[in-house]
């Protein structure tokens, strides 16, 4: 049994907030020195990306062990995203990527603490975990004060007799065994020198660190709770009671001009955009860039329009029926609008290739497809104006986080390189004016081998370039400490191989650096011509 360590936990009012009366555990404290240690070895400790993937990979355990109730269900799905962050920290991470594993982790915290993570409330309870920590702090002390009082004589010789002769007895047996004796010593020499390291990194600011980080994970797993938060909840539901909308003529005749007006302009978009061969000179930024643009933020203006006529007295008028019927043909129109959304982008991909930016504007407007569609829902389900504001800011931090997972720059590069292989010059204009990671720069390694003789001896610069750089870098060093380790990234190991294995097609413009720059400068020249 996990017996509490107080009795009772009065609570403390602070402003709205009234402070949770539970006791405190020995699993609650044991999980609060996992995370310090944790996030001292990730962030204080930590050199890069993996030191959060260990972060992120334990804290769903520390947090579930230390509350050890609330919405598990719904809480083990943001677990399983802090796993998939951790492996891709660990592969080719990203800033994006941590702040999204520090999202996940405070939506996890509130599930565990029986609250529902919405992205507003999220945004709350961060915030209350300063104050909760103190008052969280303040209840460790007291519990301590209670049950660490000084032992009894007789419990002292109790504890200190068995531990005497443990060691005595012990270090007799250990002396009669010379090999043991031998590895004994070798492992506290080791031990030694590993405390030795420690203390020589260690420094007074640590311990501020410690405290700042055991403050917050006490308020993560002993929040507090506002008296509002019940009646908030549930309320997703409008009243069925019937009344006639004063505004329903116009709302109507808003959806039928609406109707018109997408019908026509889809007409032109499908006639003038779909199933042609571009022209010389024609402007690709206005219209797959710019004009892509526009039409996302009309769809985006099209699920404010619904929320906003769907709402209040109009669920509740009798001719509620007809206008749903229009709001479903506009619906229909705006998903052809958003085909054409796509469209556009895939002509400007078609000009001269992908980049993350075009991958970026393929994800958002993937999010705004979404947010139409719980627009739609919430018009079917009789949902509320609050309930449609939540799933959209769900909906936009799913795809933030689903657009921290994928690997961007490889699917970009090998698409540009598929490209250019098959007789495309034109995507070898985003090599060079745009940062590659790892993960891209592997992808590009057939066009060593490219018929196009300034491509080729461009890659070879660039790779070349790309070794002076990784061969002092962390991804050609041996792991030997955390330092080391935390700066793991997969994807770097596996390009400096592929450096290596390639090094006979470009060694000779990394020795000669102006023959290599000169390579690399006729690469962009060329390919400018594109941009």
């Amino acid at each position: 049994m996990d017996a509490p360590l107080d009795r009772e936990t009065p609570p403390l009012p602070v402003t709205d907030f009234v402070v949770e009366s539970q006791p405190v555990r020995w699993r609650e404290v044991l999980a609060v020195i996992v995370l310090v240690v944790l996030s001292d070895l990730a962030i204080y400790r930590g050199q890069g990306y993996a030191g959060y993937a260990v972060l992120f990979a334990l804290a769903p355990l520390c947090l579930a062990w230390g509350t050890g109730s609330g919405r598990k269900a719904i809480g083990w799905s943001f677990a399983a995203l802090l796993l998939l962050l951790a492996g891709r920290l660990v592969w080719c991470g990203s800033v994006l990527a941590v702040v999204c594993g520090f999202f996940c982790v405070v939506a996890l915290a509130m599930c565990l603490t029986g609250r529902v993570p919405q992205i507003l409330s999220m945004i709350a309870y961060s915030g209350q975990s300063f104050t909760a920590g103190a008052v969280g702090l303040n209840a460790y002390g007291a519990a301590a004060h209670r049950h660490l009082q000084p032992l009894k004589t007789s419990t002292w010789i109790a504890v200190v007799m068995p531990a005497g002769a443990l060691m005595l007895f012990g270090t007799v047996f250990l002396m009669a065994n010379p090999d043991l004796v031998a590895w004994v010593s070798q492992e506290w020499q080791a031990w030694f020198d590993r405390m030795s390291e420690w203390l020589i990194h260690f420094s007074i600011l640590e311990i501020p660190f410690w405290i700042a980080a055991a403050w917050i994970s006490v308020g993560l797993l002993r929040p507090l709770s506002g008296s509002g938060e019940a009646r908030r909840r549930g309320n997703s539901t409008v009243n069925t009671e019937s009344q006639s909308a004063a505004l329903f003529a116009a709302f109507r005749n808003t959806l039928l001009t609406v109707i018109v007006l997408f019908v026509v302009y889809l007409g032109f978009e499908f006639q003038t955009l779909w199933f042609r061969t571009f022209p010389k000179g024609f402007h690709y930024s206005g219209y797959a860039h710019e004009g892509a643009a526009w039409l996302t933020v009309a769809l985006a203006m099209a699920t404010l329009t619904l929320s906003l006529i769907f709402r209040g007295q109009v669920l509740l008028d009798r001719r509620l029926s007809r206008l749903k019927q229009l709001a479903w043909v506009w619906s229909v129109l705006n998903l052809l609008l958003a085909v054409a959304v796509y469209n556009r982008l895939w002509i400007y991909v078609g000009f001269n290739g992908l980049t993350r930016m075009r991958m970026v504007a393929f994800f958002g407007t993937t999010a705004v497809v979404i947010g139409f569609l719980l627009a739609v829902y919430k018009i079917a389900r009789h949902r509320d104006f609050v309930w449609l504001l939540r799933s959209d800011l769900w909906a936009l931090a799913l795809t933030i986080i689903a657009y921290a997972l994928t690997p961007i720059d490889l699917i970009v590069m090998r698409y540009n390189t598929q490209r250019i292989l098959a007789g495309d010059p034109a995507p070898s204009v985003q090599i060079t004016v745009h940062p590659i990671d790892a993960e891209g720069l592997r992808e590009l390694l057939p066009l060593l081998n490219c018929e196009n003789e300034l491509i080729r001896d461009g890659i070879r610069a660039l790779y070349a370039r790309q070794w002076m750089h990784h061969v002092t870098g962390p991804a050609n060093r041996e792991i030997t400490n955390w330092e080391d380790a935390s700066q793991l990234q997969f994807a770097e190991r596996w390009l400096v191989t592929d450096l290596k294995s390639t090094s006979d097609q470009w060694a000779l413009l990394n020795t000669d650096s102006k023959v290599r720059e000169q390579a690399w400068e006729r690469f962009r020249e060329y390919a400018y011509q594109w941009y």
